[in-house]
């Protein structure tokens, strides 16, 4: 590896771009005033132990035993307010009397604050126990001093090394501040006890919807993101209640009591005691224990058993489980606010938090505006797309059709067959109409090698696993009847469910995986009209590796973006996807897709890794080994697109290498230079040590909470989203790195949510405006859709690759054993 390439730092911003319509836009950016006199934030560590010098693990309790600590030594703390984060540090505006400060307080109730269940009931009376105090040991001790001067720093559009400390502190005055309401806190997003914030009932948990609220520096000042935020809880209730309505069984007797994991995570049988005692010694009448599992709330090698029907879930309790397909499809429609709807729903929450009456904002000097800061945006020109014919044409916004029109690289549908998983569908006009359209948009559908392949109705019923190996037997045995050798090229299956179906999985598993076989799935309405069978040839023929449409530049001698056109150059897209909630054995998944056949930038492959879990970092696109011949390789994920690009583009290397990372949070963008960007060096120099192509990184971020609202709208007719192409790159951007804020695509439903990209390194030397018309292109480009997309489409590909690959391993013990007596 070069070392004068090594250690690579993050590029400072080097202008700002200018292309495009100006735009007037409001964003839920709230600015934020600071006029304090005082020097530093005292940081202090905070020690929790029971009497027995034993330390205090539970969670949520720390924040009871401090405000304790607070209210009974007032005069020992000096009087001071004190922002704790729940855990082991806390902090002051100013010193405290003394670096180490020893306290001892009593907790005389340690029942649940966000208790539902009513107290009055006589059983409830029964059961609590007659002395709920117990004493705890605080010690707290000095760590270090952060100078509040680098949030003045801020409010003047710089940075200094103490500013991330310092924002810091004010995030945990938020945290502490929604604490003492009695909000459930999820990282930097609180949620109110109150019902008016829960959704429907949807199998025993609901979304609530909260805030989002932190600090931002940016070159504007230091201000104040606020964002509706949602997370799902438990119904509160019966715990009975909650199992009935999660499994939608009719009462307890039904409860598939293996499908639940309680206290411990263990479902404990007791049939006679624990009964005996509360009917018999506590008189509490039961109606359904007899012949139910307890809940063990105590230890695991102390255990304290309770009949179920005696326990309540309190409020405001997280809601851990995977939704559901169509659990989650109900709620994004729930959670979906148009513009105006969000804005006036954001306005109520500055309004209604208080931070003004703060305590420990007030002692910072810190107050909040009330209003949306004005951003200026730019609409960028929308690109020119080409299609079959030579045809060029402008989409208009952000969307686009192929009515009377042909692909630009159409493939032929050959050697195929049609499948179908017990769904009710007209199959010989289905192949009618999938040729005859094809014919229309100019791909060539051969008909099929059979009509269809219907599913055994003997097997309708079987495990997934098992139909999809007995619909690969009846297919292998029947083409063979017909004389038929090797393998189909590609296979359309028809599946019953469009969004639940459980075959799918296992399905494409069986293709994708072990066969090697491109397959699309349908699942088609009894009326199929012209545009359902052209999303479904869309899709076809890119994974046949046809092209639908491409950017006008990319054949164009006029080409502009000179420096992607016409010096070779290599673009990929990364992302890793770590699973669903609940698969704690599955490994993470690498997906890096590449470029081919430059100069096109439309046309993409994947390659895809498992690596250990939960590790962002892909670790094996350099990896050097020796061959069975002693000969130096490299099987990394890096060199096999390289190689793919090189000879899909006439024998020619890449000049230019343009990254696109997805999923990494800004504390990771040094790893991303440092580490991933060094393998992907590294297997260059492998290739030939001379040769240094220029790389350009830029990461894409969706989890983050900046909205853009449109300023004015005409009339009185409420803003609408912002239009496809909005670009923002001042004011609420960082105020030293290089960031812009994107909305390529046309937000139809709820409030569009921009793409944030940070262009962390740029050796290839893009002008401001190139790179951003380079990324507002690439959005463009996804061959699976006929709108602009809101990120670039390598990503969207990386993303793809990596939940298709997931979705496959959860079948893989399945599959390989249902695999094993198959293939007569």
């Amino acid at each position: 590896m070069d070392p004068n390439r090594s250690g690579h730092l993050q590029m400072a911003r080097s202008g700002n771009g200018s292309r495009g319509q100006k735009i007037d836009l409001l964003t839920n950016h709230f600015g934020v005033n600071f006029t304090s006199k005082s020097q530093h934030f005292f940081q202090y560590s905070v020690a929790i132990t029971y009497e027995d010098g034993n330390p205090v693990e539970a969670k949520g309790i720390g924040r009871k035993i401090l405000a304790k600590v607070q209210e009974t030594y007032q005069t020992d703390l000096g009087s001071k307010h004190f922002a704790y984060d729940g855990d082991k540090t806390l902090f002051t505006v100013g010193p405290l009397p003394n670096n180490k400060l020893d306290f001892s307080v009593v907790l005389e109730d340690m029942s649940c604050t966000r208790s539902n269940t009513s107290t009055s009931d006589a059983n409830t009376k029964r059961l609590r126990p007659h002395n709920q105090s117990k004493r705890f040991n605080v010690a707290i001790s000095f760590a270090a001093k952060i100078s509040m001067q680098a949030i003045q720093g801020a409010l003047q559009g710089k940075e200094t090394n103490d500013l991330q400390d310092a924002v810091r502190v004010l995030d945990v005055i938020l945290r502490q501040n929604a604490a003492t309401k009695g909000c459930l806190l999820v990282r930097q997003s609180f949620f109110h006890n109150d019902a008016k914030y829960f959704s429907n009932n949807h199998g025993g948990f609901h979304l609530c919807r909260g805030f989002h609220s932190s600090f931002r520096a940016t070159q504007g000042g230091l201000s104040l993101n606020i964002d509706v935020s949602s997370t799902l809880i438990v119904s509160p209730g019966p715990v009975i209640d909650f199992l009935t309505l999660n499994q939608e069984v009719r009462g307890p007797s039904s409860i598939d009591w293996k499908k639940q994991k309680q206290g411990n995570g263990e479902t404990k049988e007791v049939e006679v005691t624990v009964y005996d005692y509360f009917t018999k010694h506590l008189e509490i009448t039961l109606r359904h224990s007899g012949g139910l599992p307890c809940i063990s709330v105590g230890k695991p090698k102390r255990p304290t058993y309770f009949p179920i029907e005696q326990c309540h879930l309190v409020s405001l309790q997280r809601y851990t489980k995977a939704p559901t397909i169509f659990q989650r499809s109900k709620l994004v429609k729930e959670s979906v606010q148009k513009p105006q709807e969000k804005m006036n729903v954001l306005n109520n929450a500055i309004k209604d938090s208080g931070y003004n009456n703060d305590p420990m904002l007030q002692d910072c000097g810190v107050s909040i505006g009330s209003n949306f800061t004005q951003v200026e945006g730019r609409v960028l020109p929308t690109p020119r797309l080409k299609v079959g014919n030579g045809e060029e044409f402008q989409p208009r916004d952000g969307r686009w059709n192929f009515n009377y029109k042909k692909l630009v690289e159409p493939a032929t549908v050959t050697r195929w067959v049609l499948v179908n998983f017990s769904a009710r569908c007209d199959t010989k006009r289905l192949i009618s109409d999938l040729i005859g359209c094809g014919r229309m948009k100019g791909i060539n559908v051969e008909p099929p090698y059979k009509v269809v392949f219907q599913e055994d109705p003997d097997f309708r019923g079987a495990p997934a696993n098992i139909r999809v190996e007995k619909m690969f037997e009846q297919m292998q045995s029947e083409l063979r009847k017909e004389g038929i050798e090797g393998k189909p090229k590609f296979i359309l299956c028809i599946l019953a469910e469009k969004k639940n179906s459980l075959v799918y999985g296992p399905w494409k598993r069986r293709n994708l995986v072990e066969e090697g076989i491109v397959t699309q799935c349908i699942a088609p309405t009894p009326k199929i009209n012209d545009q359902y069978l052209t999303n479904v040839l869309l899709k076809i023929n890119a994974k046949l590796g046809g092209l639908n449409s491409l950017l006008a530049m990319e054949r164009s001698p006029r080409a502009m973006m000179p420096l992607v056109t016409q010096v070779s150059t290599f673009i990929v897209g990364m992302d890793v996807s770590h699973g669903s909630p609940g698969q704690s054995d599955i490994p993470s998944v690498a997906a890096v897709v590449g470029s081919r056949e430059w100069p096109l930038i439309s046309k993409y492959r994947a390659c895809v890794r498992t690596q250990s879990r939960k590790v962002e970092m892909i670790d094996n696109l350099f990896k050097p080994v020796t061959d069975e011949n002693g000969k130096p390789v490299d099987e990394g994920i890096f060199w096999e697109l390289l190689f793919d690009f090189y000879t899909s583009s006439g024998n020619r290397r890449p000049e230019h290498i343009i990254i696109f990372r997805d999923g990494v949070s800004e504390s990771q963008f040094d790893q991303v230079l440092n580490i991933e960007l060094d393998q992907m060096i590294q297997a260059c120099k492998f290739v030939e040590e001379n040769w240094e192509p220029k790389f350009t990184v830029i990461i894409a971020q969706k989890n983050h909470h900046t909205k853009f609202f449109q300023a004015e709208s005409p009339g009185n007719v409420p803003p609408d989203n912002v239009p496809p192409g909005t670009i923002v790159d001042s004011k609420i951007c960082h105020p030293r790195n290089n960031d812009f804020y994107l909305c390529a695509h046309n937000g139809m439903i709820g409030t569009t949510r921009p793409t944030h990209y940070h262009v962390l390194y740029n050796e290839i030397g893009f002008s401001t405006d190139d790179l951003q018309e380079l990324v507002h292109s690439l959005s463009y480009v996804y061959q699976r859709s006929t709108t602009a997309i809101s990120v670039v489409a390598p990503i969207m590909y990386a993303h793809l690759a990596a939940a298709q690959m997931a979705t496959a391993m959860k079948f893989e013990d399945n599959s390989e054993t249902s695999s094993s007596h198959g293939g007569d």
